[in-house]
């Protein structure tokens, strides 16, 4: 389960900039997962869970905003969810190569007291 390493980063990372913002406990951690990321929302939790008692994030609240993949077609300009047919463009049927989103992994916000 490579969630428990993701998240295992992620509480190191909110931690240390909690104690560099003069912070004693983590209160909230938001992590940005796309949909073609490989990490599983539910496997994060169970990690988040296990790693962060006896840590500064002990009982802090983990927020996964999930976001699904969606490409734009180069030729037609349009935005379209990848789906089953992956790149191939619904509107026109062009292969589009232009990924828009879907392979975030981020911590994007950490709160503290």
């Amino acid at each position: 389960m490579h969630e428990a390493g993701i998240m295992q980063s992620a509480l190191d990372l909110a931690c240390d900039l909690a104690r560099k913002g003069r912070g004693h406990r983590v209160t909230k951690l938001v992590l940005t997962v796309g949909s073609l990321s490989s990490a599983v929302p539910e496997s994060l939790r169970f990690a988040f869970d296990a790693l962060s008692p006896a840590t500064m994030a002990e009982g802090a609240f983990l927020d996964i905003q999930w976001v699904e993949a969606a490409c734009r077609c180069t030729v037609c300009d349009k935005t379209f969810p990848f789906e089953e047919n992956g790149y191939i463009c619904p509107a026109c049927g062009e292969a589009s190569l232009n990924l828009l989103r879907g392979r975030e992994l981020e911590l994007t916000t950490v709160e503290w007291i």
